[in-house]
């Protein structure tokens, strides 16, 4: 008989528990949550990175090595008496059912902005029935830890939901211009940092207006960069030089060049 998804994950589980368990694995055995904290992180945009790489194989690697850390984690809790994964499966399971009353119960969303605005509402619904105090502002459930790239789309995406937000596309783009002209305006220093700081958070909203991730945007970018600047290196090197002995004209002629061969 084939084995199900639900097989898989089992056997999936037990292997990790194996590790955790007396005479398995000692450095699994002597992690936390805390110690895991960065390779979460890490496991997080590699995924990124390979939806960006458009590779398919790739991906289901990467998802793997995500789940390895959802897994691991909840390990550590069962090991600590505070958890189980089947709490965890149970608990996004509720909420998914929860948070789609227009699709398991009899409320209607026929956009996905109707959606979003509901998901929004339920939120609220949820922590008042729990007897949480009510934050001051919808904001404080965005992290300020996060990456400033991330953590400024969030923002704007949640106000968004509740109708918070520029009418267009167009709109968006002129904010920038104004930005970027009060950059150019500012006087340096203190003034300069604020602007491109305004800037940049324009540009994200830009980039949500857009449907497009900012995060994943400038991951491209910074690719390119690597990629073309290579190309300026290994050019030096036939020649046996390196950047720094190179004129700038020289260096941004190789520079086209490799924009070229794109």
């Amino acid at each position: 008989m084939t084995n199900t998804a639900g097989d898989h994950f089992q056997r999936f589980v037990e292997l990790i528990a194996r590790l955790r368990a007396p005479g398995g694995c000692p450095w699994d055995r002597e992690q936390t949550h805390r110690s895991l904290k960065p390779m979460t992180i890490e496991e997080a945009y590699e995924v990124l990175a390979a939806i960006d790489g458009g590779d398919d194989g790739e991906l289901a690697g990467e998802l793997g090595d995500l789940l390895l850390q959802v897994v691991f984690h909840a390990q550590i809790a069962t090991d600590e008496g505070r958890f189980t994964i089947d709490a965890v499966i149970e608990r996004v399971h509720d909420k998914m059912v929860r948070r789609h009353p227009h699709v398991f119960a009899d409320d209607t969303a026929a956009t996905p902005g109707e959606v979003l605005r509901n998901w929004e509402a339920l939120k609220q619904q949820e922590r008042a029935q729990r007897g949480e105090v009510r934050s001051e502002s919808m904001l404080d459930s965005v992290l300020k830890n996060l990456p400033a790239v991330m953590e400024a789309l969030q923002m704007t995406t949640k106000v968004a939901r509740v109708g918070f937000d520029w009418p267009d596309a167009e709109a968006v783009l002129a904010k920038v211009d104004e930005e970027l002209a009060e950059l150019k305006a500012a006087r340096g220093g203190r003034e300069a940092e604020e602007e491109i700081g305004d800037l940049l958070f324009a540009i994200v909203n830009l980039a949500r207006h857009l449907d497009v991730d900012p995060e994943s945007a400038l991951k491209a970018a910074n690719r390119k960069f690597r990629r073309r600047f290579a190309h300026v290196e290994a050019r030096l090197r036939e020649s046996g030089r390196q950047p720094a002995d190179a004129t700038l004209p020289e260096m941004d002629a190789l520079w086209e060049e490799a924009k070229a061969r794109e």
